[in-house]
């Protein structure tokens, strides 16, 4: 008897525990539904007032902490039929996009349409894993990646062709391990595109292939509208910033040698501040680039894409980056997009360029 009693009283408070902690979950889930979002974290509209941000935008010398993200570069959530359906498609197709494998801040405006409507992605060829690795670049590494597939070009062209732009960029991984560091793989999807639509205007965002002639003659001579290659830092800083392959003075002579193989080319290049590098140095930097008869600039803001990777050393605010605009311009660049979230494949730059390009081919007629 005393052993039913005592067993109920154990029963009573199990319940009454169990009741307790199910009132507690209860009330928990039902803050988390009154509460914020996902949505609520990401800014739907950039200020326009930046200037009243209070917050640090500059990391002292030997600090450690992280610097917070600025209002400027919060974006909105990535959604849409448009968005999901070249989401689709790139998997189905076994498509990579530097989009996704770089975590571009911009992959919902162009992937979506944006205000012009026009949806795009930037192919990455040549598989999702690179041969190099750099400090500031989120994209998987190994010394042997997957070997090439030789379906991609068409599936690329295909896929492009089914979008029905007039724009398209391609990029790519370094492959050192290839003997032509992918370089003909690379022009075939050029020339497969061109076959299946002869008036997409084709830019090539390549490596520096080691800086092999031979290679960038191949890209250069492919069929391709724009020939771009990013400087990604200043003279000063790239040791720290990009793998030891990859050199500075080597990326000058890439871009001079696709100017030399083909004049009509435009040569693009690209810029990221906020890594420590000084206005002095990235002046040089522009001029540098305009000297190996650079045609194109952009300069972005650099964001930490892991923890594993360089800490942002400054933001740069928006009115900087208008000065650096403005620069560019006075310096002889046919085009300078300069913005906290201007990327390499900047989509105003794809009209400007697109735009350029049919004038000189409606002169040469």
């Amino acid at each position: 008897m005393f052993r039913n009693k005592l067993r109920t009283l154990i029963c009573r408070n199990h319940d009454f525990q169990r009741c307790k902690h199910t009132s507690k979950l209860d009330a928990i889930r039902e803050k988390l539904r009154e509460g914020p979002g996902f949505a609520d974290f990401v800014s739907e509209d950039r200020p326009k007032d930046w200037e009243d941000y209070e917050g640090k935008l500059k990391r002292e010398k030997g600090e450690a902490e992280r610097l917070r993200l600025p209002p400027w570069l919060k974006t909105t959530i990535p959604t849409g039929s448009k968005f999901s359906g070249i989401k689709k498609q790139l998997r189905e197709l076994k498509l990579s996009t530097v989009c996704e494998e770089a975590r571009c801040p911009n992959i919902g405006e162009c992937w979506s349409g944006g205000k012009h409507g026009t949806s795009t992605a930037t192919i990455m060829l040549m598989g999702d894993t690179c041969t190099r690795g750099c400090m500031f670049c989120s994209v998987k590494t190994s010394r042997r990646p997957p070997p090439l597939d030789p379906l991609e070009p068409r599936n690329t062209a295909h896929a492009i062709n089914q979008w029905g732009l007039g724009y398209i960029v391609l990029t790519s991984v370094d492959r050192d391990d290839l003997p032509d560091g992918g370089s003909a793989h690379f022009a075939e999807t050029v020339r497969e595109i061109k076959r299946q639509n002869k008036d997409i205007l084709v830019e090539c965002l390549v490596p520096d292939f080691r800086g092999n002639r031979d290679c960038i003659q191949t890209i250069a001579e492919c069929g391709l509208d724009v020939f771009a290659h990013n400087i990604e830092t200043v003279e000063r800083l790239t040791p720290f910033v990009r793998d030891p392959r990859a050199g500075y003075r080597q990326t000058l002579k890439v871009l001079q040698t696709a100017k030399e193989v083909n004049p009509d080319l435009i040569t693009k290049s690209s810029i990221m501040l906020g890594l420590g590098e000084t206005d002095a140095q990235v002046e040089q930097t522009m001029k540098d680039l305009r000297e190996a008869g650079v045609d194109c600039l952009t300069l972005g803001q650099y964001m930490q894409p892991t923890k594993r990777h360089l800490k942002v050393f400054e933001y740069v605010t928006p009115a900087k980056f208008k000065e650096w605009e403005v620069r560019g311009n006075e310096l002889g660049f046919l085009y300078t997009a300069s913005g906290p979230l201007v990327r390499s494949s900047y989509r105003a730059g794809e009209f400007f360029i697109t735009s350029l390009l049919k004038d000189r081919k409606a002169k040469s007629l």
